[in-house]
């Protein structure tokens, strides 16, 4: 179990949350995924490294194969409430991207939705909106799109998608 701690403050044996996050960013680049993952995993508790670490987590997960693990690991970052909104951005992105992989076009185009409205010019989010679109039959009897929904109705809607706790 992993326990909160303050930012800056050491960890297990006298090893920062910083510092963690940086081993696990040095053994994710020799390709040492897993032990990656169990620096991250450390770092998570620190506020201030979590939202990273578990973007991190998820991009290991997803070069092993393990997507559905990654795309949890992509919503527990999205779900900490130290996120900027830069890096909300950027965690979408690889949701969308790994939801895409995966064939979960709906939630890919959620995902991919939410980032143009926060940043329209992000990436290539426009045109893989407009692929996808172009891909998948529009359902009969709907009106509108789902980024055409109120300033709180849909951002509560869109964030449970993505978060997985939509019922």
């Amino acid at each position: 179990m992993i326990e909160a701690q303050r930012p800056g403050e050491t960890g297990q044996a006298g090893v920062s949350a910083a510092e963690r996050y940086e081993r696990g960013l040095a053994l994710k680049n020799a390709g040492l995924y897993k032990a990656a993952i169990d620096q991250f995993e450390l770092a998570v508790a620190d506020p201030g490294f979590a939202v990273k670490a578990y973007a991190q987590i998820g991009l290991c997960l997803k070069v092993n194969g393990m997507c559905e693990e990654a795309v949890a690991a992509f919503r527990k970052a999205l779900a900490c409430s130290t996120g900027s909104p830069k890096e909300t951005v950027q965690v979408l992105y690889l949701l969308g991207r790994t939801l895409e992989f995966l064939g979960r076009m709906e939630e890919t185009l959620e995902a991919y939705r939410w980032i143009r409205r926060e940043d329209p010019g992000y990436r290539d989010v426009a045109a893989r909106i407009e692929q996808l679109s172009a891909r998948r039959p529009s359902p009969s009897g709907r009106k509108g799109r789902a980024d055409e929904t109120g300033p709180t109705g849909g951002f509560l809607n869109i964030r449970q998608t993505l978060l997985g706790t939509s019922k």
